[in-house]
Parts: C-alpha cells; sequence; structure tokens
C-alpha cells in the first residue's frame, strides 16, 4: 500500500519506491521462487514496519505543519521519541539480526534449501536498506539537534 500511495502521490520520491520495490523482490523470490527463508525476512518486517505508525504519523504532521498548527505540535512532539525508537529498531537490533541472518546463510545452516544467489542477492538487498535507513535517521537527528 506504501509503494502503491508513492507511485499516485509522491512519484519523484524514488528513493522511497526503490526500497520498497527492491523489498518486493526480496519477498517475491522468497515466496515464490526458492520455497524458503520467510522467518528471517518475517523477523525483518516486523522490525520495518514497528516503526511505520509513528513515521507515518510523524511525516502527515510534517506536510501539513504549514497550514495546521496542531500538525505543527503533533510533529515537535513525534520526532524525538520517534528518531529514538527508529535508531534503537532500525539502527541496532536490525543489524543485528541482519548479522546473525548472514552468518547463518554463510555458515550453510540452510543447506541447499536457499541458492547461493537467492540469499547473497538478498542480504545486499536488506544491508543496502539498513545503511539507507541510518544515514536516513542520521541526517534528521543532525537536522533535529541543529533546530
Amino acid at each position: 500500500i506504501d509503494l502503491l500511495h508513492y507511485l499516485l502521490f509522491f512519484p519523484n520520491d524514488t528513493l522511497f519506491i526503490l526500497h520498497h520495490l527492491a523489498t518486493l523482490y526480496v519477498f517475491f523470490t522468497c515466496r515464490f521462487i526458492v520455497h524458503h527463508g520467510s522467518f528471517a525476512l518475517l523477523v525483518l518486517l516486523i522490525l520495518a514496519e514497528i516503526t511505520s505508525f509513528c513515521q507515518n504519523v510523524r511525516s502527515l504532521a510534517g506536510y501539513r505543519k504549514a497550514d495546521l498548527p496542531v500538525a505543527g505540535k503533533v510533529f515537535d512532539l513525534m520526532s524525538l521519541p520517534f528518531f529514538a525508537f527508529y535508531t534503537i529498531v532500525r539502527g541496532i537490533i536490525g543489524p543485528l539480526f541482519v548479522y546473525k541472518m548472514g552468518v547463518f546463510y554463510i555458515n550453510q545452516m540452510a543447506g541447499d534449501s536457499i541458492p547461493v544467489w537467492a540469499w547473497v542477492s538478498w542480504m545486499i538487498v536488506i544491508v543496502t536498506a539498513i545503511l539507507v535507513s541510518i544515514v536516513w535517521v542520521f541526517d534528521h537527528w543532525i537536522d533535529w539537534f541543529t533546530q
């Protein structure tokens, strides 16, 4: 739904759109081609989605803060807790889980059930997404501290 929303209303937000297309690639190959690997991917999805509600509220408030004073207050109130929560989940817990996932695959603990091409491509997509998330929140922390 996020991808469709951005394609319709924010078609120039290529980073967000590419992120969701890459996520679809990982889930599509897991479900329909490899038929394995869903547990780790679902854990990562849960870790990503638990920050989404706060992110969506803050983003929507940010879009309306210029014309709606209460939106500005919500935006300001949500920023610090959201950045802290996002940093913990996507900057610490997520990378630790991905590290364990990488060790699992590198040590061939999945056996032959997940081809090397699949888990390597998943790890590239996931690590890239995590790095982009860390850069994104770091940039927002800098903005927050300088204001």
